[in-house]
């Protein structure tokens, strides 16, 4: 029985409501086309109607997989004729397919001999939930950030005339990344170099959520029919225009494609259409098209939900900056196509009129951000670390050489689990706290990260940050409204006398770990929470310092950051003389592969297991008996303490 509704070559041939019967069969649906297929050259034989059996069949079989072990969906269904036309025609890996972003890229898996492996999909030691060179030979660039593919397939096709080769460069992009000033850049360049080079615009009308802007308008005055020839901006880029056509309708895909991989001899842009989800129902009546989902039941589309402990991060900086801005009528939201994954969609539902969603354009929105600043606005400026370090000479020149005070929120700080190292926030501590006049925080927990969206909100020195994980928080009491904290004040939570354990981040939890089992070998630690990376507290170090016969410091970054800043502090106060061994642990010099996120940071050596052997291994402390410079702590008594100051608050 099918599992999906059947693919005619025209149109759909039976709705999502015709079609659910059978479904609670999904695993018994065959697939006798599909698996004939090992590699691409098993697609070359196949006449136009087998394909479009073999693209459904694939679309079964993605459906199936995904529904086990959750991905992105809704921009794989949406490729499923594409992905059969173009390694029906083509030759892979001698013509060279490169998905942008490729988070698109499960049917192209499937096809490319690595159908046995996708349950491991987005798993340790699995398939990256991306294009990756090092997993196989067809996929020639790994991508999981947008706009890069038309850059990338111009060095392949100089690099193929260079040396004398044969083989087409085809580089499908969609309508969201082609919004993207990378894209615009290439197009610029390639149009110019007059290089054979397809590009294949898989047009949507969808980024992670609706497309924005006046390319998205382009686009769809295109699609109508009611934009004039001559004001088509792929052709005055200097492409042969082709379309636009039906991305579902193999009948035109195919002859289309064969006509371009047998004729073109410049840059040509092949329009075509397509719906994110196609063919399974609930991802195309979905707002966001299923675009990443948990595991679910295919037969109803509910996906399986953890229940949470706690709000995530994300909602907590939503809610806190929506009370700032109930207050303060100056304060605006700034996102870069991830309006959901950022909060900053439930900004907009509250305040439409300051929320902008500036599409799939970092450095834009850094800038935006600034000339919002300069003219007297409170900017937040809501990124994922990973995506905001494509802004970073907006940052220095736009933002911090001018002393603005911009508000960057910088969600899925560290590590991020399935999506592996693409996605890792894991450079922004380096690179924004080596900014002059830049102010750099660390969220320990939910409610610390409404104290900083208040602090932010409250700061208009300068250039301003706080750092937050992705997933749900502790579990702590939230305040009904953040208080700003004193600007580079940090905090300690349990006082001891032996070792100091100072947290710049979420990590805080697995020093207070770290604490108790160091407690069980008689070994006194204090745990303090840095809050700030810049400025740092310095009666805090020079109180860790003097008093403890160790201090360790634990980061949610790469080296280089946290503990480098305190290492040079430190030493340029003379206080690096041995009195107190110095060990900083960080995220290690690799870029570690998807698995769960603790998984991850089993990996990175920063649990408190691993806090705990940092002691053991540098401090020649032995257990239970710390050779301690009493002196320094004459009567000193061991009272946990849960502030480093009153007037923290």
């Amino acid at each position: 029985m099918a599992l999906l509704k059947r693919h005619a070559p025209k149109k759909w041939a039976l709705s999502w409501e015709e079609s659910t019967v059978g479904l609670s069969c999904a695993n018994d649906v065959a697939t006798p086309l599909l698996d004939q297929v090992r590699s691409p050259d098993d697609l070359k034989g196949m006449r136009s109607e087998e394909l479009c059996r073999l693209a459904q069949e694939l679309r079964d079989e993605t459906l199936r997989i995904v529904s086990e072990t959750g991905g992105h969906l809704g921009s794989s269904l949406g490729v499923i004729e594409l992905t059969v036309a173009i390694h029906s025609v083509f030759k892979a890996p001698r013509d060279t397919i490169i998905w942008d972003v490729s988070h698109q890229c499960y049917p192209h898996k499937i096809l490319t001999g690595r159908r046995g492996k996708m349950r491991s999909l987005r798993k340790k030691n699995g398939l990256s939930g991306f294009t990756r060179r090092s997993e196989s030979s067809f996929d020639p660039f790994g991508a999981a950030h947008s706009s890069t593919s038309i850059s990338a397939g111009l060095g392949f096709a100089a690099a193929r005339d260079l040396k004398g080769e044969a083989g087409h460069v085809v580089c499908v992009i969609g309508d969201g990344a082609m919004s993207a000033g990378m894209a615009f850049e290439a197009l610029n360049n390639a149009g110019n170099s007059g290089r054979p080079l397809i590009v294949i615009l898989n047009d949507n009308d969808m980024s992670i959520s609706a497309s924005t802007g006046a390319l998205s308008n382009h686009l769809a005055a295109i699609r109508k029919g009611t934009e004039p020839s001559a004001s088509n901006v792929f052709q005055n880029f200097g492409f042969e225009y082709r379309g636009p056509v039906d991305g579902h309708d193999l009948d035109t895909l195919l002859p289309l494609l064969e006509e371009l991989r047998d004729t073109a001899t410049a840059p040509v842009l092949l329009h075509v259409t397509t719906r994110k989800g196609a063919g399974y129902g609930p991802a195309e009546r979905a707002t966001d098209k299923y675009h990443g989902v948990n595991p679910f039941d295919v037969s109803t589309g509910v996906q399986v939900k953890v229940e949470a402990k706690a709000p995530s991060y994300t909602r907590v900086f939503a809610d806190a900056l929506i009370q700032e801005a109930k207050a303060d009528e100056r304060i605006v939201a700034i996102t870069a196509a991830m309006a959901a994954g950022t909060g900053i969609d439930r900004f907009q539902a509250a305040f439409p009129d300051r929320a902008f969603d500036v599409g799939i354009a970092e450095q834009h929105a850094v800038t935006f951000a600034a000339g919002l600043a300069a003219s007297g606005m409170k900017p937040f400026c809501a990124i994922y670390s990973t995506f905001l370090q494509r802004a970073y000479d907006q940052i220095v020149h736009d933002v911090a050489l001018q002393q603005l005070p911009v508000r960057f929120a910088i969600d899925r700080a560290g590590l991020v689990g399935a999506d592996g190292p693409t996605h890792a926030g894991a450079f922004d501590i380096l690179y924004l706290a080596n900014l002059p006049g830049f102010t750099v925080m660390a969220a320990s927990d939910e409610a610390e990260l409404v104290h900083m969206v208040a602090t932010a909100a409250a700061h208009d020195q300068g250039p301003i940050a706080f750092r937050y994980p992705r997933g749900e928080g502790t579990g702590v009491p939230l305040p009904m409204r953040g208080e700003p904290l004193p600007i580079g004040r940090g905090r300690i939570l349990e006082r001891g006398s032996q070792v100091a354990l100072l947290s710049f981040g979420t990590r805080l939890a697995d020093c207070l770990k770290a604490r108790r089992l160091l407690g069980l070998e008689g070994i006194s630690a204090t745990v303090a929470d840095a809050r700030f990376a810049k400025p740092l507290d310095a009666a805090l170090l020079a109180d860790l310092v003097d008093g403890h016969d160790m201090l360790v410091t634990v980061e949610e970054g790469a080296t280089g950051g946290f503990g480098a800043l305190v290492l040079h502090h430190l030493a340029n106060r003379g206080m690096l003389d041995g009195r107190c061994a110095i060990r900083t642990l960080t995220l290690p010099d690799t870029f570690i592969a998807q698995a769960s996120a603790e998984d991850m940071y089993e990996e990175a050596r920063l649990t408190a297991r691993h806090i705990v052997a940092t002691v053991h291994g540098g401090s020649g402390i032995a257990r239970g008996h710390g050779e301690v410079r009493r002196t320094a702590r004459a009567g000193q008594q061991e009272q946990p303490t849960r502030l480093h100051r009153a007037e923290d608050r």
